[in-house]
Protein backbone atom coordinates (compact mmCIF):
# COMPACT_ATOMS: atom_id res chain seq x y z
CA UNK A 1 0.00 0.00 0.00
CA UNK A 2 3.47 2.29 -0.07
CA UNK A 3 2.78 2.94 -3.45
CA UNK A 4 -0.65 4.46 -2.74
CA UNK A 5 0.68 6.79 -0.42
CA UNK A 6 2.98 7.93 -3.14
CA UNK A 7 0.87 8.38 -5.89
CA UNK A 8 -1.82 9.88 -3.51
CA UNK A 9 0.96 12.36 -2.66
CA UNK A 10 1.50 13.26 -6.71
CA UNK A 11 -1.72 13.90 -7.36
CA UNK A 12 -3.42 16.03 -4.35
CA UNK A 13 -5.91 18.88 -5.81
CA UNK A 14 -4.61 21.37 -5.56
CA UNK A 15 -1.79 20.51 -7.73
CA UNK A 16 -4.95 18.64 -10.13
CA UNK A 17 -5.99 22.10 -10.38
CA UNK A 18 -3.30 23.93 -11.88
CA UNK A 19 -3.22 21.52 -14.82
CA UNK A 20 -4.36 23.65 -17.61
CA UNK A 21 -5.12 20.62 -20.19
CA UNK A 22 -8.58 20.09 -18.87
CA UNK A 23 -8.92 17.07 -20.60
CA UNK A 24 -6.28 15.66 -18.52
CA UNK A 25 -6.97 17.71 -15.47
CA UNK A 26 -10.01 15.30 -15.37
CA UNK A 27 -8.08 12.09 -16.06
CA UNK A 28 -5.83 13.28 -12.83
CA UNK A 29 -8.72 13.97 -10.83
CA UNK A 30 -10.24 10.57 -11.31
CA UNK A 31 -6.77 9.28 -10.81
CA UNK A 32 -6.98 10.53 -7.72
CA UNK A 33 -10.64 9.95 -6.73
CA UNK A 34 -9.19 5.90 -6.90
CA UNK A 35 -6.02 6.10 -4.83
CA UNK A 36 -8.34 8.21 -2.24
CA UNK A 37 -11.14 5.09 -2.11
CA UNK A 38 -8.22 3.09 -1.84
CA UNK A 39 -7.02 4.87 1.66
CA UNK A 40 -10.55 5.42 2.32
CA UNK A 41 -10.70 1.63 2.47
CA UNK A 42 -7.20 0.77 4.13
CA UNK A 43 -8.28 3.19 6.92
CA UNK A 44 -11.80 1.45 7.48
CA UNK A 45 -9.90 -1.58 7.67
CA UNK A 46 -7.74 -0.01 10.21
CA UNK A 47 -10.88 1.38 12.26
CA UNK A 48 -9.52 4.98 11.49
CA UNK A 49 -13.36 6.09 10.47
CA UNK A 50 -12.26 9.63 10.28
CA UNK A 51 -9.56 9.32 7.84
CA UNK A 52 -12.12 6.91 6.15
CA UNK A 53 -14.69 9.77 5.72
CA UNK A 54 -11.67 12.55 4.84
CA UNK A 55 -11.07 10.03 2.21
CA UNK A 56 -14.51 9.61 0.88
CA UNK A 57 -14.91 13.05 0.41
CA UNK A 58 -11.58 13.79 -1.58
CA UNK A 59 -12.34 10.88 -3.55
CA UNK A 60 -16.09 13.51 -4.20
CA UNK A 61 -14.07 16.36 -4.95
CA UNK A 62 -12.04 14.79 -7.05
CA UNK A 63 -15.19 13.18 -9.08
CA UNK A 64 -16.53 17.08 -9.18
CA UNK A 65 -13.55 18.20 -10.62
CA UNK A 66 -13.09 15.81 -13.21
CA UNK A 67 -16.65 16.69 -14.40
CA UNK A 68 -17.00 20.50 -14.46
CA UNK A 69 -13.10 20.40 -15.82
CA UNK A 70 -14.82 18.29 -18.85
CA UNK A 71 -17.82 20.51 -18.74
CA UNK A 72 -15.90 23.51 -18.58
CA UNK A 73 -14.14 22.22 -22.30
CA UNK A 74 -17.35 23.74 -23.96
CA UNK A 75 -17.10 20.35 -26.16
CA UNK A 76 -19.78 17.99 -27.16
CA UNK A 77 -19.85 14.83 -24.86
CA UNK A 78 -21.44 12.75 -27.86
CA UNK A 79 -18.07 13.49 -29.61
CA UNK A 80 -15.15 13.66 -27.30
CA UNK A 81 -13.99 10.61 -25.75
CA UNK A 82 -12.58 12.00 -22.58
CA UNK A 83 -16.30 12.32 -21.92
CA UNK A 84 -16.82 8.36 -22.47
CA UNK A 85 -13.43 7.62 -20.52
CA UNK A 86 -15.17 9.46 -17.54
CA UNK A 87 -18.37 7.68 -17.71
CA UNK A 88 -16.54 4.17 -17.80
CA UNK A 89 -14.20 5.63 -14.24
CA UNK A 90 -17.35 7.03 -12.41
CA UNK A 91 -19.07 3.25 -13.41
CA UNK A 92 -16.21 1.52 -12.28
CA UNK A 93 -15.75 3.60 -8.97
CA UNK A 94 -19.32 3.31 -8.17
CA UNK A 95 -19.31 -0.07 -8.30
CA UNK A 96 -16.17 -0.26 -5.70
CA UNK A 97 -17.81 2.08 -3.69
CA UNK A 98 -20.61 -0.20 -3.39
CA UNK A 99 -18.26 -2.55 -2.45
CA UNK A 100 -16.93 -1.03 0.38
CA UNK A 101 -20.24 -0.26 1.52
CA UNK A 102 -21.18 -3.67 1.48
CA UNK A 103 -17.64 -4.49 4.13
CA UNK A 104 -19.24 -1.24 6.44
CA UNK A 105 -21.22 -1.90 9.46
CA UNK A 106 -25.02 -0.61 8.91
CA UNK A 107 -24.17 2.05 11.03
CA UNK A 108 -21.21 3.14 9.09
CA UNK A 109 -22.58 2.93 5.98
CA UNK A 110 -24.02 6.47 5.47
CA UNK A 111 -20.84 8.35 4.71
CA UNK A 112 -20.10 5.90 1.97
CA UNK A 113 -24.05 6.00 0.85
CA UNK A 114 -23.88 10.27 0.35
CA UNK A 115 -20.43 9.92 -1.97
CA UNK A 116 -21.71 7.16 -4.08
CA UNK A 117 -25.26 8.91 -4.57
CA UNK A 118 -23.53 11.91 -5.39
CA UNK A 119 -20.86 9.94 -7.79
CA UNK A 120 -23.78 8.45 -9.29
CA UNK A 121 -25.46 11.79 -9.95
CA UNK A 122 -22.51 13.21 -11.68
CA UNK A 123 -22.24 10.09 -13.84
CA UNK A 124 -25.71 9.97 -15.27
CA UNK A 125 -24.68 13.54 -16.26
CA UNK A 126 -22.21 11.98 -18.31
CA UNK A 127 -24.03 9.39 -19.37
CA UNK A 128 -26.68 11.63 -20.27
CA UNK A 129 -24.75 13.84 -22.29
CA UNK A 130 -23.18 11.19 -24.29
CA UNK A 131 -26.46 9.59 -25.04
CA UNK A 132 -28.38 12.58 -25.58
CA UNK A 133 -29.31 13.75 -29.37
CA UNK A 134 -28.23 16.57 -31.18
CA UNK A 135 -29.93 19.60 -29.68
CA UNK A 136 -32.11 21.29 -33.38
Amino acid sequence: MQWILVLTLAFDLATIKSEPNLEKRSELALTNANAALDLAREAYTKGDLDRTETNLNEVLDSVDLAYQSLSDTGKDPRKDRFFKQAELKTRALLRRLEGLGQTMSAADRGIVEKVKDEVSEIHDNLLTGIMSKKKK
